[in-house]
């Protein structure tokens, strides 16, 4: 079993909720989801992700250790540019996706929750002869969330790693609950996951199954970069670009809003005019409430699904904006 991170402390603030599968140990929301959704989007308050694994790789060939394994350059990465990077199978599968910067001596990355363990044993096999070492550190150090605009100041020594939606912050443990108390409002992670699926963006384990390939989700460019080789899954990548399409695309779905239950992970997708008892086309990665959209979605679907086609998320009719190209 994956082992998870310790429970956050913050659950203990007023209000908090805790998450489900996969965000256990910290807050779901700290009971007022639209208002936390809306300070998120004007930039305010900070989101707890103490949950996530942290992994640091350190020693003089960190850099060029780690651009030979993932789908993206980094054997030049300036210190303190934020990257976002995938392991793929030898099929060209996605396996793993991470979220480095390096901070001139160590390169930073933390990935899903739980997900660290098998990332570390891959990473550790590929050590061979070259002067690295890759450590956990998920339980001295926590990554904390703020949102684009945020003018909250980062303690000093504190690693950033800072993107257009925002600034990861890792931050160590034990200052958890002195940041909330300096820095708060703390916001729950389903507001986070709302403006995520505003913006189309994927996340492994929920936009991803076991034979998921990044043309699919639209990482190609942000975390695969296509004018490198030498990494597993390659051929796969050059392969789909240059000769093909992928056989699924990620689309953004409009939900009714007049369903009480939003559809889950795996609700299956099909045509609206071939009702419940049609074809599955896909299914659905994530379901959320958001404060001005109201209830939307991400969801795989096969990549000849017509753009214009009404579809259905189980019982709940659902219109889609494209994503992923056809």
């Amino acid at each position: 079993m994956p082992r998870h991170s310790p429970a956050s402390p913050l659950l203990s603030l007023p209000g908090a909720v805790p998450a489900e599968a996969p965000d256990e140990g910290v807050a779901a929301h700290y009971g007022d989801l639209f208002r936390e959704q809306r300070a998120l989007a004007d930039g305010t308050g900070f989101v707890d992700l103490s949950h996530r694994g942290v992994i640091s790789v350190t020693g003089p060939e960190r850099l060029s250790w780690l651009h030979l394994l993932i789908t993206q350059h980094v054997s030049e990465l300036p210190p303190g540019q934020a990257t976002e990077a995938l392991i793929l199978s030898a099929h060209g599968h996605i396996e793993h996706a991470l979220y480095l910067v390096d901070d001139g001596e160590t390169t930073w990355m933390h990935t899903e929750p739980g997900n660290q363990e098998a990332l570390i044993a891959y990473l550790e096999s590929m050590k061979f002869f070259y002067r690295v070492e890759v450590a956990d550190r998920t339980d001295e150090i926590a990554v904390v969330h703020l949102p684009a605009g945020s003018i909250t100041e980062v303690p000093e020594g504190v690693v950033v790693r800072e993107n257009p939606h925002g600034r990861d912050l890792f931050l160590p443990r034990a200052d958890l609950e002195g940041f909330a108390a300096a820095h708060g409002p703390a916001i729950g992670i389903l507001a986070m996951e709302a403006l995520r699926v505003e913006a189309h963006r994927p996340r492994l384990g929920l936009e991803t199954d076991h034979r998921t390939i990044p043309h699919e989700l639209g990482w190609i460019g942000t975390a695969v970069h296509l004018q490198k080789g030498c990494y597993r899954g390659q051929e796969t990548v050059a392969r789909v670009h240059n000769l093909g399409k992928p056989p699924r695309r990620l689309v953004f779905l409009h939900l009714d809003g007049s369903e009480v239950h939003l559809p889950p992970h795996g609700t299956p997708v099909r045509l609206a005019s071939e009702g419940e008892e049609g074809r599955q086309l896909g299914f659905i990665t994530t379901s959320v409430r958001h404060y001005e959209l109201g209830p939307i979605a991400l969801a795989l679907v096969k990549r000849n699904v017509p753009v214009d086609a009404q579809l259905m998320a189980g019982g709940t009719a659902a219109a889609q904006e494209v994503v992923v190209e056809p």
